[in-house]
């Protein structure tokens, strides 16, 4: 069946009602969880030949936070579809208004390959839990993961509610060539401006999740041992391969040679002396980005790691000193296991700097000094801040999780996924008992009483 004829029926379904009841919702969103449960052992073996991902790594970061998302949909759906009151105009008196959630329509959902399941699916939720239809395409650098999720979505929905379109770059422009009624993009900032693009051709909702340089920044008071632990996870999850991972790190030059060794002793801490070993540490996606990520170990001083095996897409948790600014591992968005530590010894220089670069999808600040705090957060933009740790802020359902600027536009994760699949709707009801004229024309009110009686109304 072609795009355009499964949109068509899409389109149909949605508009024949029975998307929109809690109860419908409800029953996806068990079916959505029962097929995670069911399918655990198969998505955990796509994950590892896609990414190398331990099953630990994959049921917390996948999995695990699909489930999540969905447990915490279900208990607030209710309060979420409620329609919220408004006061009305004084102008319509009498008359009762309320702001209603509406779906939208028939959703395109298009996943990316580093967290091929959770950025895919998680998304889903919330189009159904607002009561859309959707298409989903997964990435076709993560085969695996996508082909499973193609299965058994098709197993469970009627292709005229829910539809996976695996395929490569056709593919994405075909579905891109189609109408829909809002589209939720997950991938990087160059192909974000080309989904926009697309999507300006029918004037269709976008929300863009993309990416960006996340500075991290390591105040003189920062606790070490600490520090270097949440840096380290956070950095090397996935292999590097996380939109919100610290990019690089701006550290205090009064704990640099500290803050270096205790990153170094926690690297092989939590890794051993051969990661390449561990069962805790993943794989570069494919070849191409191997490439793109060993280039960038030719021009700079390695302290730590360097190792590159491109038979086993292995590159080892890599530290690098004495990088130039504009050097492309500080000009390009990282992506992977390698993080050049630059020194500072002021830190409204760092903040400067930070000013003049793209709004990066989040900052990380480690210090105890509340005022610190407080500047760095008041002089920087960024998606989201996390003061003392690193990636725990998107783990809330509670937190809206989104970019701004070339980092993204529009939120999501728990509410924030079911207004972000909603249009807010106003509805006015009015009374034809009583019908004033003072508004109908010829006008008979002087200008001057016009505007005191618009003062005192407003």
């Amino acid at each position: 069946m072609s795009v355009a004829a499964i949109i068509a029926r899409q389109r149909e379904r949605f508009r024949s009602g029975t998307t929109r009841s809690p109860e419908f919702r409800r029953a996806q969103l068990q079916t959505l969880a029962g097929l995670l449960e069911t399918h655990e052992a198969e998505l955990l073996a796509a994950l590892h030949a896609d990414l190398g991902k331990s099953p630990h790594e994959a049921y917390a970061t996948e999995i695990g936070f699909v489930l999540g998302e969905i447990r915490h949909a279900m208990r607030h759906l209710s309060s979420w579809m409620r329609a919220r009151h408004r006061s009305a105009p004084w102008a319509a008196w009498p008359a009762r208004c309320h702001v209603s959630p509406a779906p939208y329509g028939v959703a395109l959902i298009i996943g990316p390959w580093n967290y091929p399941l959770q950025l895919l699916l998680s998304p889903l939720v919330g189009a159904i839990a607002a009561g859309n239809c959707a298409v989903l395409k997964p990435s076709e650098f993560a085969p695996h993961t996508g082909e499973v999720v193609e299965r058994i979505i098709r197993s469970a929905f009627a292709e005229d509610y829910l539809t996976v379109i695996c395929g490569g770059r056709e593919t994405c422009e075909a579905l891109l060539a189609e109408k829909f009624d809002t589209l939720f993009f997950t991938g990087g900032t160059e192909t974000g401006r080309a989904v926009m693009t697309a999507a300006a051709r029918h004037l269709t909702p976008v929300t863009l999740e993309l990416g960006g340089k996340c500075p991290c920044i390591v105040c003189h008071d920062a606790p070490l041992k600490t520090t270097a632990r949440r840096i380290v996870w956070g950095k090397f999850l996935n292999a590097g391969q996380t939109c919100v991972a610290p990019d690089h790190l701006w550290v205090d030059s009064r704990i640099a040679p500290g803050l270096l060794e205790a990153l170094k002793d926690v690297l092989l801490e939590f890794y051993g002396a051969f990661p390449q070993q561990s069962a805790d540490y993943g794989r570069i996606v494919n070849r191409r980005h191997f490439d793109r990520l060993a280039a960038y170990l030719e021009d700079c001083r390695i302290i730590c790691g360097g190792e590159c095996d491109p038979g086993d897409l292995y590159i080892s948790p890599t530290m690098l000193v004495g990088v130039r600014e504009d050097s492309p591992v500080m000009t390009e968005e990282v992506f992977g296991p390698i993080l050049p530590v630059l020194e500072f010894s002021d830190l409204e220089e760092v903040l400067e700097k930070l000013a003049d670069r793209p709004k990066p999808l989040a900052l990380y600040l480690f210090t105890g000094d509340e005022a610190l705090q407080e500047q760095v957060i008041s002089q920087t933009q960024s998606g989201g801040v996390c003061v003392n740790d690193t990636i725990v802020q998107i783990l809330g359902s509670d937190l809206p999780f989104g970019g701004v600027g070339e980092s993204g536009m529009g939120k999501y994760h728990g509410r924030a996924s079911f207004e972000c699949f909603s249009h807010s709707r106003t509805i006015m009801r009015r009374s034809t008992i009583v019908d004033p004229g003072f508004r109908y024309p010829p006008v008979d009110v002087p200008l001057k009483w016009l505007r005191r009686i618009l003062r005192f109304l407003g």
